[in-house]
């Protein structure tokens, strides 16, 4: 009996829940061949391009048709995944990429040392001159985009040697504010040092001592009424919080794996990012099989000693791991490892700086690829079929609605609706409703009035009916959305709440279904229980953000206010350090978290309040 061919990559599914942040593809054929490495500034946009019906022309036909699986990396900037990118290129040589002759090598920045007015240039190839050597960058414009800004905010010269000795008079750069003068004694030694210090700082990637300084300096032209100074010294802030990217400098010595797990119904990504000398060269992904409620520290516990130890192809163990979390028997663990290599294994959890960014990158990434795991069309067939069985419906639902209620002490209460059909999460479908005029914490009145505003609408033509409308609660919240369907003369619409078990853990999900209030426990390892609980969790999760964002709105000051743990000292701190509001709502998360006194919590909730989550 010949074996059934595998199932068609879903392109349409994948790219539905694909992250809009930059990062890096990969694209792999049916015996898992690696075809294509690519970069994306939207990897939902550039991705979601292979695959329109018209105006691909014939390489990319051929590409496309032989795509079996798509793997995604996320970067904290466009730098850093053109940076991947090529060192994916070059390592690993996919067949679909030009590949370059010459592979010439990274280019660098160059500071002279040795004279009074060093200057900075540009550098490729040997380094024979005296100084310093700044990079490596991806790109010979990134090296000529951070050599214009720095022209801009510190004035350092740039000019050659010779041009520099033989000047009479300022050139035009001087004229245009891009040089102090140095060259006709317009800059004092001193003046001119502590702007090449103030370079160098920028370039070593301490811009958290630099633009503290900065904004000190700002804070006392501002109290001497220099207004125009403190204007510029803000400019200077927003330029270098626009162009830094921590991954384009070099460390030189960070060669570790980074290995981190994504838990969720029934499934589980691992991401594993490779780091040699400071530098991503790649990744991948992994999904082990769960059956039951295995959080992340369980599943890098089976898997760390499957991956390194257990290896066919002698795969090799670097000195250092770093994990997402802490596994139970980490010492052994790490003494096993180091036997088996010959030498000593560190694995730490505990990390700050550049592995803190690696971490938070795999983590994203790895949140990411399971994300998109569980919204396969074949997956999601598959639980959509079971849930049918489960509960007892004529057909598998091919809408699925599910409310939550979220607030804050009783108050500004919001209610959530997200939608599934059969590719995952139709995300342009979701709604929010900010609840008035009931008695604060009534989560029965609450989600009584998102129900009638959702179907009311969607009653008189505005929106299409789900098969199946879940609500997060018990009987009580039955009760209010059987009356509010029997109200509205609604049929067709099965409808059943989610309650958490006696233990209130995953897996013990009691579901309490229609008029009969009949109560279903499915078993832990129930897809159609997985599908269940991914889709209740993304209800609170979409109900959590809407709350942020009406706390934020709340507020009738700056935007700042309400944010809980934001006061008066951090405003102070996120105002300083990227020079004003406008600032900080261009930030990311990671630029947020290298605030003083910034935490992760922090930032995240800053990040929810100033953009939609």
């Amino acid at each position: 009996m010949s074996e059934s061919p595998p199932p068609a990559f879903d392109a349409a599914a994948f790219v539905r829940n694909l992250s809009e942040r930059p990062g890096v593809y990969q694209m792999y054929d049916v015996v898992g061949a690696l075809l294509y490495v690519g970069k994306a500034s939207n990897l939902r946009k550039r991705v979601s391009s292979y695959f329109q019906k018209t105006g691909l022309g014939p390489k990319t036909e051929a590409l496309v048709a032989r795509i079996a699986e798509i793997q995604v990396t996320i970067t904290g900037s466009d730098t850093e995944a053109l940076l991947l990118e090529q060192n994916l290129i070059k390592s690993q040589h996919p067949p679909f990429n030009i590949l370059l002759r010459d592979d010439k090598s990274y280019p660098y920045i160059f500071l002279s040392q040795g004279e009074s007015f060093p200057r900075l240039g540009f550098h490729r190839g040997a380094k024979r001159a005296k100084g310093r050597y700044f990079g490596p960058f991806p790109g010979a414009s990134a090296v000529r985009e951070s050599l214009n800004l720095m022209q801009k905010v510190f004035r350092v010269r740039q000019c050659e040697d010779s041009f520099f000795r033989n000047r009479s008079r300022p050139c035009l750069q001087y004229q245009i504010q891009r040089c102090s003068g140095p060259c006709v004694g317009l800059v004092s030694e001193e003046e001119y040092a502590d702007s090449v210090r103030r370079t160098v700082l920028f370039l070593e990637g301490k811009s958290t001592v630099l633009q503290t300084e900065l904004a000190d300096e700002m804070e006392r032209a501002a109290e001497r009424l220099a207004f125009e100074r403190a204007a510029v010294l803000r400019d200077q802030i927003r330029h270098l919080q626009a162009v830094r990217e921590r991954q384009s400098i070099e460390s030189g010595d960070g060669t570790l794996d980074v290995v981190v797990a994504a838990a969720g119904p029934g499934a589980a990504c691992v991401q594993v990012l490779f780091v040699r000398d400071g530098r991503i060269l790649g990744s991948r992904s992994y999904f082990p099989r769960c059956k039951l409620d295995e959080g992340p520290a369980e599943v890098l516990a089976a898997f760390v000693p499957q991956f390194y130890l257990g290896a066919r192809d002698d795969r090799d163990i670097p000195r250092e791991i770093l994990l997402g979390e802490e596994p139970e028997d980490m010492a052994v663990l790490a003494e096993a490892l180091s036997q088996a290599s010959g030498r000593r294994v560190v694995l730490t959890s505990r990390v700050r700086s550049a592995r803190a960014q690696w971490l938070r990158l795999a983590q994203e990434t790895a949140q990411q690829n399971l994300g998109s795991f569980l919204a396969s069309r074949a997956r999601m067939h598959d639980q959509l079929a079971e849930l049918q069985e489960a509960l007892g419906l004529d057909a598998a639902p091919e809408r699925i609605e599910c409310f939550d209620i979220s607030h804050s002490g009783g108050e500004l209460a919001v209610a959530s609706c997200v939608v599934f059909d059969g590719g995952g999460p139709l995300k342009a479908d979701y709604r929010r409703f900010n609840i008035e005029g009931i008695r604060p914490g009534d989560d029965y009145a609450a989600i009584r009035q998102a129900l009638e505003r959702r179907y009311t609408r969607l009653k008189s033509g505005e929106g299409k009916l789900p098969d199946l409308l879940l609500i997060d609660g018990g009987k009580g919240q039955l009760a209010q959305a059987l009356e509010v369907m029997e109200e509205l003369q609604i049929e067709g619409v099965t409808v059943a709440s989610v309650a958490k078990g006696t233990t209130r853990k995953a897996g013990f999900e009691t579901i309490i279904l229609g008029r009969e209030r009949r109560e279903l426990v499915l078993p832990p390892d129930s897809v159609a229980l997985h599908l269940v609980q991914q889709v209740r969790d993304e209800a609170h999760r979409f109900a959590i953000s809407a709350l942020q964002k009406r706390r934020a709105k709340k507020s009738a000051g700056s935007p700042l206010e309400g944010i809980p743990g934001v006061g008066p000292r951090r405003r102070r701190e996120l105002l300083r350090y990227f020079g004003g509001l406008q600032g900080i709502s261009r930030a990311s998360l990671e630029e947020l978290m290298r605030v003083p006194a910034i935490s992760r919590k922090i930032a995240e909730d800053v990040y929810a309040a100033l953009h939609d989550a």
